[in-house]
């Protein structure tokens, strides 16, 4: 037990060694999660506010006044320019100037004081689907919030009494209160720091050796397979999880994200899931025995999946079914739930079991596998 602990803790000092003669990788691997957090922390929302809009008022009258100035008094639209024709609003369209288009018909007015309906025309840019819906969503609660207040003024001019709204509506929004879409993001890029650990570090180490012509030395020892594997681990492990402290630290500190749940079930499930990620990218290593084509490996199998399927940024239950069922197959899929669960819900243990118990499963695979793929062999 003493041999095989001190064989071991020799090669994590050797792979710590050459970490440390690689300052460059060091480097990466601490400031890439960093400026990854500050590029997707800030730049990288999902809010939809301040939507710019261009309006064309035919009627110019105290009616259309004040529906234009319910559109300015909102946080989701913003007036950029009074227009006079369709032609200068689709200009500003065309030209990212507006994305939204409004025309107030010229007799307005008229037919809102004739108890009349009025039709009010909107453009949207629909090139980007998404945000359009959104808008047009704001811009139907604005105008029925006004269609409502000019209903009960007119009632009040007939003496007749005001509306009694059959639903009363109190919604209140539990564990993201602001509606920050940052609260949302940042808790996913712990699990995409870590795919791009095992990405860059990972998956070229035992690739370096076999290319470097050190693996000749290393099968000449008496190390076991488990011992190589998981000494080679250690290193990056330490770094990993300097990173996510990092990540934790700047979340709270520059993007103010609370954090509800335990610290201690935060770094736990992290560590789970970040062995898994250090072991698949060894993995790709052991089996690719190339610098370049590990690398591409690992990007392809851990970062792209992660990215794009795991729930990070796009909604799963909006994908077609059977990529929805692929996504079951993606550990970052089980480790953003969980981080978002600790992180904006406070949940314990008992809650994130069901998520918990895959990284479990995905860790002890890729470290088995790992163990059993590599072979004390030149061939």
């Amino acid at each position: 037990m003493r041999r095989s602990l001190r064989r071991l803790l020799a090669v994590a000092r050797k792979e710590c060694l050459h970490v440390l003669r690689d300052p460059w990788s060091l480097g990466l691997a601490i400031v890439i999660p960093m400026v990854m957090l500050l590029l997707f922390g800030y730049a990288l929302t999902l809010d939809v506010d301040r939507v710019p809009m261009a309006v064309w008022d035919q009627s110019e009258t105290p009616a259309s006044r004040e529906l234009i100035s319910r559109f300015t008094g909102s946080r989701y639209f913003a007036i950029r320019s009074q227009v006079s024709s369709y032609r200068e609003i689709e200009r500003a369209i065309d030209t990212d100037a507006a994305l939204v288009g409004m025309v107030v018909p010229r007799e307005f007015a008229g037919e809102l004081d004739s108890g009349r309906d009025v039709s009010l025309q909107m453009i949207f840019d629909g090139s980007d689907a998404n945000t359009a819906t959104l808008a047009m969503s704001y811009a139907r609660s604005v105008i029925q919030d006004y269609s409502q207040h000019i209903a009960l003024r007119q009632l009040q001019r007939k003496g007749q009494r005001a509306l009694v709204w059959p639903l009363d509506l109190r919604a209140r929004m539990w564990f993201n209160e602001d509606m920050e879409s940052r609260n949302f993001i940042v808790p996913g890029l712990i699990a995409m720091s870590m795919m791009v650990i095992a990405a860059l570090l990972t998956s070229l180490t035992v690739a370096r050796e076999w290319e470097r012509g050190t693996m000749e030395q290393l099968i000449s020892t008496p190390i076991r397979s488990c011992e190589l594997i998981i000494g080679k681990l250690i290193p990056y492990f330490v770094i990993g999880m300097l990173d996510m402290l990092i990540i934790v630290i700047m979340g709270r500190v520059l993007f103010h994200v609370p954090l509800r749940g335990s610290l201690v079930l935060l770094f736990g499930a992290s560590a789970v899931f970040l062995t898994g990620v250090l072991a698949l990218g060894l993995l790709i290593s052991i089996a690719s025995r190339s610098q370049l084509l590990a690398s591409q490996l690992a990007m392809i199998t851990t970062f792209l999946p992660a990215f794009l399927l795991s729930g990070f940024i796009y909604p799963i239950a909006n994908m077609p079914m059977v990529i929805q069922a692929i996504t079951y197959l993606i550990p970052a899929r089980y480790f953003i739930e969980l981080l978002r669960g600790i992180y904006l819900k406070g949940l314990g243990p008992r809650m994130l079991i069901f998520n918990a118990l895959p990284l479990v499963l995905f860790a002890t695979a890729m470290v088995g596998l790992s163990i059993l793929k590599f072979k004390k062999k030149l061939v």
